[in-house]
């Protein structure tokens, strides 16, 4: 008579599924686009949840505390969670510190234009402010600051779990059913 195995499921009780093998494309896709591993695999509804949610934080972010919530200069060690995103961050980062940071003209380093400067489109220095004109951006201070930074950062922690999710997918089992547990994750 064979011994009962004591970490073996009673019998009749549907086994856990382990995730399949390591998908490295699809963790790729995932780092370039949120949700877009899920995507390739063919989970498309949970792509395109994916891809709002960590998208729609991280641009609740901007717009909670503007451009200036990602910044790798002045928050390098925030900017590492954003960075998680992926190329949409970067790309804020790099549009941040190229089209809305002046260039000091003491230092030659970039920072936020005072509130009596602008920046000039030629050659990025900043230069006293004319009538109607003012800085490109006002960077936001206090809460709205680190709610905004918050937000982005926390849009970054979410993506690395989608990246991972994609790299070892479990698939649904269909037998089961979207609404049952075991059904959907």
């Amino acid at each position: 008579m064979p011994i009962p195995d004591a970490h073996a499921a009673p019998a009749g009780a549907a086994q856990p599924t382990l995730p399949e093998e390591f998908e490295p494309v699809a963790a790729l896709l995932a780092v370039v686009f949120p949700g877009a591993g899920q995507w390739y695999l063919g989970d498309r509804a949970r792509g395109v949840f994916a891809a709002v949610g960590v998208l729609g934080l991280f641009l609740g972010g901007l717009l909670i505390g503007g451009i200036s919530v990602v910044d790798r200069k002045d928050n390098p060690i925030w900017f590492i969670g954003e960075a998680l995103v992926g190329p949409v961050a970067l790309g804020v980062d790099y549009v941040h510190q190229h089209h809305f940071k002046v260039i000091d003209p003491v230092t030659g380093r970039l920072r936020p234009a005072n509130p009596d400067e602008a920046r000039d489109p030629a050659t990025g220095r900043a230069v006293k402010a004319g009538p109607g004109r003012g800085p490109p951006y006002v960077k936001a201070l206090g809460r709205v600051a680190e709610l905004g930074t918050l937000f982005a950062t926390i849009a970054g922690m979410l993506n690395l779990i989608v990246i991972l999710d994609a790299a070892w997918h479990s698939p649904r089992d269909p037998a089961l059913g979207a609404g049952t547990p075991g059904g959907a994750r």
